[in-house]
């Protein structure tokens, strides 16, 4: 069974920079997609970047420009880096791979 487990969440400041890490326990080639999510409690879970298995990068309007994501295949490790971050960029921040392999996800909180 593939596990996903999302790290680098915490509590920062805005303006600050943060990077995620979702390291997969398989090979992260084996997927078509990786996908980070962010969750806000009574919001819809919001798809904020994907890249594919070859390299090909997307992001959520709301986030192009400061998001930034980014793999490591000898490591099975995909990054999330955050530049600027917002009080609005608050939330659980969630990895996905393939059609059903989630993580548990990480939380970030900005503090204004």
């Amino acid at each position: 069974q593939v596990q996903l487990v999302e790290s680098g969440g915490g509590l920062v400041q805005a303006g600050d920079t943060l990077r995620l890490s979702c390291a997969a326990s398989t090979s992260i080639s084996d997927f078509n997609y990786m996908r980070w999510y962010r969750q806000v409690p009574g919001k819809q879970r919001e798809l904020v970047a994907t890249i594919s298995r070859v390299a090909i990068l997307s992001y959520a309007d709301s986030v192009r420009g400061r998001f930034i994501i980014s793999r490591d295949r000898a490591k099975n490790t995909v990054y999330l880096t955050i530049l600027g971050l917002k009080p609005e960029d608050t939330g659980v921040y969630i990895c996905n791979a393939g059609d059903n392999v989630w993580g548990q996800g990480t939380q970030v909180t900005v503090s204004s």
